[in-house]
């Protein structure tokens, strides 16, 4: 018994000894060919754009070419359901937004797959302020006078959105409840639509990211009333909370996310090169020229980030009593 009882120690002990250097082996072995990034979106789409930038950007540090695939549809959920259901062996990735931490609060368990339980996060590539802009027509030079045009006018004010239970529309929501004011949602189907009827004045106001409506705004078409986070394309723009108006915080997230149960070498190594690229060179300045922010965050760090955001929009979504369209 006793000479068993060390045989078993030894053996324990080795195994303990080579699990790191199997995981080791395995990210040295990775990638086995080129890797397939699925983004739930049509070509185009600047979600689409930001996964392009950062495949690019990936394929030197991991040594494999990147491919974009899209798959749009489904208010993202085909997409991201091809990623759940992939082999869970770094070779299909996804690049996802604000839809992904949206969608548990919108559709629940109508969801064909779990968002917290059926994917690794690799990193948050970058974030993206959004700016309330109301037509020039409508008279107002700041978010004060904005507010108490919406309150002495209660429902005369109208916000348009690419569709309900996106960032726009929640935006608005915020908004809604942190001032206490009476604004109509129009909801779209598609951004391009919304962005064309704000510039024509056929609606009121709307939140759209900075870079889509900056030479718009500098022209004088529409006028920049504050922003969910500082932006360096309008700097002198306060921001919400600035402002008083703290809630109203939506600043729509861009990152890359693996099926569960990849390999935990795998995602370190892609995380870690993600990271890099996105911290370093030329693709954080080139997202600060588009007019993101950069983040490049570890796997932990944006794991933490989408428990938080898919708890704040739930809130936010019940509260408003918001169902899908």
């Amino acid at each position: 018994m006793p000479n068993l009882h060390r045989r078993h120690l030894l053996a324990s002990a080795a195994a303990v000894c080579l699990t790191p250097l199997a995981g080791t082996a395995r990210a040295q072995s990775y990638p086995s060919g080129p890797v397939k990034v699925i983004v739930p979106y049509a070509p185009g789409a600047a979600t689409d754009n930001l996964a392009r930038l950062l495949s690019q950007a990936l394929e030197g540090p991991i040594g494999a070419s990147f491919i974009v695939e899209n798959r749009g549809g489904g208010g993202t959920q085909i997409g991201t359901k091809a990623v759940a259901s992939a082999t869970p062996d770094g070779q299909t990735l996804g690049f996802i937004d604000t839809a992904f931490v949206i969608n548990p609060g919108l559709f629940g368990s109508a969801l064909p797959y779990d968002t917290r339980r059926d994917f690794a996060p690799v990193s948050l590539m970058a974030t993206a302020p959004l700016v309330l802009i109301a037509h020039s027509s409508v008279g107002v030079k700041d978010l004060k006078a904005f507010i108490e045009l919406a309150k002495a006018q209660p429902g005369r004010l109208a916000y348009g959105s690419a569709g309900v239970g996106s960032a726009p529309h929640l935006a608005g929501e915020q908004l809604r409840r942190a001032a206490g004011i009476d604004i109509n949602h129009a909801a779209y189907r598609g951004g391009s639509t919304v962005l064309n009827d704000l510039i024509g004045g056929h609606i009121q106001c709307g939140f759209t990211t900075v870079p889509t409506m900056v030479e718009h705004i500098r022209a004088g078409t529409v006028v920049a009333l504050a922003v969910t986070a500082k932006s360096a394309q309008l700097p002198q723009l306060p921001t919400f909370a600035e402002l008083g108006l703290p809630a109203v915080d939506t600043t729509p997230l861009f990152g890359m996310i693996a099926p569960a149960r990849t390999p935990a070498a795998v995602l370190q190594k892609l995380s870690q090169a993600a990271s890099g690229a996105v911290q370093s060179g030329p693709l954080r300045a080139r997202l600060s020229e588009l007019g993101f922010l950069p983040v490049g965050s570890s796997a932990e760090a944006f794991k933490a980030r989408i428990d938080s955001e898919i708890a704040k929009w739930t809130e936010v979504i019940k509260a408003g009593n918001i169902k899908p369209a």
